[in-house]
């Protein structure tokens, strides 16, 4: 799973139709025989069953991890199929979405605005997070917008019943086993009941969007009341959420990240979160802040061009890497890093994009990508993703060229490569 830890922000629409109910529970027993798969189940009533067969030898495997009968038949004997999970589990846009439209939507005004207003208001929750972690109360508030728009959004869909299905008929079936057996840990252990694990189709949970196995690692009850609650206590939610941020590496005191200026001769090449170096290292080489301001003092900091060389860069450190663990996307850990600045009172990035570039669609991608493995450029499988093979095959076409090896792909690049 590309995500690591925790996946599935809340932002897709609620199911339009309704869930394939289970039949009326009763207690599940435990039998060796083997599940049929999803491959051999033909119409929707043979998927259901399937299904629930399936469930029948998970049983067994949570009995066997420790899990209590009682527990195993109130979950499992009342897990539903859900059709919409696997709709959206295997759906792909048709279009990706550039740097700047993905942070226009999510570092909106209005995002901006509704975070100013939750800081203040639960100002004394987050400021003893903070303390308490080392990370800011802006941060924390700024994942809390983007993972459910500050609890307006997390979700409505079961969670033991989302895992149930992505493991029964899945792209990530293992992965979605383990999450729905640390599922029916909490329910066993007495944290929450099962009808309260509730979050986004792929099984992540509440206003910041734990997974299971997150929730048990990391969630903290920080009101006192006995209870780890991420879905009702604001309290719970962003001791959890700093909690999580400190244990993947969050270092008090250091920026996440500054924009930057680059020298005229920089190797666009060298513009990779591996790429790794001390700030005073980029300083010699060039690198200004945009403010003319010093470099922060920070540690194997790396440069990112999210848009190549016709747009804004930024010198990022541990504590954006620890955002990475969060959501591994840059998109994601820029928008949280620039939102939470924004929360602050600060302003966004000073560089303008370069937003006359169109966004790609997969296929105009795989179709570069196809290209660059003819020609012998090299980018890595074509699948439509636009991944650090595809950005290296671009870099040597763009050698090839004489123009900035950002590796960044545009329409104009594979009318160029498609020219014999």
């Amino acid at each position: 799973m590309g995500l690591a830890l925790i996946t599935g922000c809340a932002s897709t629409p609620a199911p339009t139709q309704p869930p394939v109910v289970a039949p009326t529970a009763t207690p599940i027993v435990p039998t060796p025989a083997a599940a049929p798969t999803p491959a051999s189940a033909g119409d929707l009533a043979s998927t259901i069953a399937g299904f629930h067969a399936w469930l029948q030898a998970f049983a067994r495997e949570a009995l066997a991890a420790g899990i209590s009968q009682h527990t195993v038949d109130a979950t499992l004997a009342r897990a539903q199929w859900l059709p919409r999970v696997v709709e959206l589990d295997r759906a792909q846009p048709e279009f990706t979405r550039t740097p700047w439209a993905y942070l226009d939507s999510a570092v909106s005004p209005q995002r901006v605005a509704q975070g100013r207003e939750q800081r203040r208001l639960y100002a004394a929750a987050l400021d003893a997070a903070a303390a308490r972690y080392g990370v800011p109360a802006s941060i924390i508030t700024a994942i809390w917008g983007m993972e459910s728009n500050y609890g307006s959004n997390f979700g409505n869909f079961s969670a033991v019943d989302a895992l149930a299905t992505l493991a029964y008929e899945g792209r990530r079936r293992d992965w979605a086993r383990g999450e729905l057996l640390a599922a029916l840990r909490i329910v066993d252990r007495g944290e929450m009941a099962a009808d309260a694990l509730v979050g986004s189709w792929a099984g992540a949970m509440g206003h910041t969007q734990f997974l299971p196995s997150v929730y048990l690692a990391y969630a903290v009850d920080a009101d006192g009341d006995g209870r780890r609650d991420i879905w009702g206590s604001v309290p719970d939610v962003v001791a959890s959420t700093a909690n999580f941020l400190a244990h993947s590496g969050w270092v008090r005191g250091q920026p996440w990240g500054v924009e930057v200026r680059l020298p005229a001769d920089f190797d666009y090449a060298r513009a990779e979160l591996d790429m790794r170096q001390d700030s005073e290292a980029w300083a010699l080489e060039g690198v200004r802040a945009v403010d003319g301001q010093p470099l922060p003092p920070l540690p194997d900091a790396s440069i990112l061009t999210p848009a190549g060389a016709r747009g804004p860069a930024i010198l990022v450190g541990p504590n954006f890497r620890a955002l990475l663990r969060y959501n591994n996307s840059v998109n994601y850990a820029l928008a949280v890093g620039l939102l939470a600045r924004q929360i602050d009172g600060g302003a966004g990035l000073a560089a303008p994009w370069p937003r006359e570039l169109p966004a790609l669609s997969r296929g105009e991608i795989k179709a570069l990508q196809q290209t660059l493995n003819e020609r012998g450029f090299g980018a890595g499988a074509a699948d439509g993703v636009l991944g650090p093979a595809t950005r290296a095959g671009v870099r040597r076409l763009q050698q090839s060229l004489g123009l900035p090896a950002d590796g960044f792909a545009t329409r104009e690049l594979l009318q160029q490569l498609r020219v014999p």
